[in-house]
């Protein structure tokens, strides 16, 4: 687990906190790369067993969440944050290589906010976590 920036829980004042979630340790370093370029805190780990347990620990803003992933796959950590009244209205963005229509209509059906496919343009990416953290309701 990385954790970049600080933040403490419920202090609107900080930068939003963004989890990022890959096993690929190539593509979470360009995740948490990116959001510190961006302007934002970010937590991140390559598994959804962990990503769960910082999700009820710091409760990100945002969670970009790869859904390939080793034992707890992406699809089942979104479905259990969804079922989880703290955390069910944290944005979810799927980050995938998964590019089908089918894989976009299951992911949004599980629980997703959206989707961006690997490989993403950095602009693309800085304006999607806009326009979800802008969305989003403010966590306490």
């Amino acid at each position: 687990m990385q954790h970049s920036g600080n933040r403490s829980q419920g202090s609107a004042s900080q930068h939003p906190l963004v989890l990022a979630v890959d096993d690929d340790e190539d593509n979470l370093l360009l995740l948490t790369y990116s959001l510190a370029l961006f302007g934002y805190s970010s937590i991140s780990t390559a598994d959804g067993e962990t990503a769960l347990l910082l999700v009820r620990n710091y409760r990100p803003d945002l969670i970009l969440l790869d859904i390939v992933l080793p034992g707890l796959s992406g699809v089942d950590v979104v479905q259990r944050l969804k079922q989880d009244l703290q955390t069910t209205t944290i944005p979810v963005i799927a980050v995938t290589s998964l590019a089908g229509a089918e894989d976009r209509e299951k992911l949004l059906q599980a629980g997703c906010s959206d989707y961006i496919s690997k490989p993403y343009s950095l602009e693309n990416l800085e304006g999607m976590i806009e326009r979800h953290l802008i969305a989003a309701p403010v966590t306490v």
